[in-house]
């Protein structure tokens, strides 16, 4: 599985005037975390060239993939790339705002599957085989342009309705998604149930 991320510093940038630099921080942290663990038992590769954020993936068991140029896009295809270099047949790629995430499992299918954000317009979760040549697309309306890339390819679609892998937070109405623990841990229950 990849888990691509930039840095913790700058996180959730649509948020800072909500939360505050700090707590964005520390937000990213936890749901990143709760990504991880809800790879298990896949293995995880995080794609990143932040030297912290390479530090914490290894704290936590899991393999750094050098994403190379700044962008998502470039991110992701690197290190699919990379994990079909080492063999590795089909890939998830998760992003790390999930932050109902318990079990990434239910993504892993044949062809494309993915799982849209709540708007489905985003790609939280896509998994697809490493020798498609599987151009990905990340950005405002990539769930249209992942689903219409597999149909070029000649793919199975199977689009996965699931509120624990659909729940990303981008925005600050997404914080009312936001799970009663990641709330206590960053303190937010007021500013959350007043939104």
């Amino acid at each position: 599985m990849v888990v691509p991320i930039r840095s913790f510093d700058g996180a959730l940038s649509r948020l800072a005037g909500v939360l505050g630099e700090s707590r964005c921080r520390d937000l990213m942290l936890l749901m990143a975390c709760r990504v991880v663990v809800a790879a298990d038992p896949m293995p995880v590769h995080v794609a990143t060239d932040d030297a912290e954020v390479a530090d914490w993936a290894t704290d936590l068991g899991a393999a750094v993939v050098a994403a190379g140029r700044p962008g998502l896009t470039i991110a992701v295809s690197a290190a699919v790339d990379h994990l079909a270099a080492a063999g590795v047949e089909r890939a998830v790629v998760a992003h790390a705002d999930l932050a109902l995430a318990r079990a990434l499992r239910p993504a892993v299918g044949p062809g494309l599957t993915i799982v849209g954000d709540r708007r489905r317009d985003g790609s939280n979760v896509v998994c697809v085989p490493t020798a498609a040549g599987f151009r990905f697309s990340y950005g405002p309306g990539s769930f249209g342009r992942h689903v219409a890339e597999a149909e070029r390819l000649g793919l199975e679609v199977n689009i996965v309705d699931d509120d624990t892998l659909s729940t990303d937070i981008d925005h600050p109405e997404d914080l009312r998604h936001l799970p009663e623990d990641l709330r206590s841990a960053l303190e937010l229950d007021e500013l959350v149930t007043s939104r």
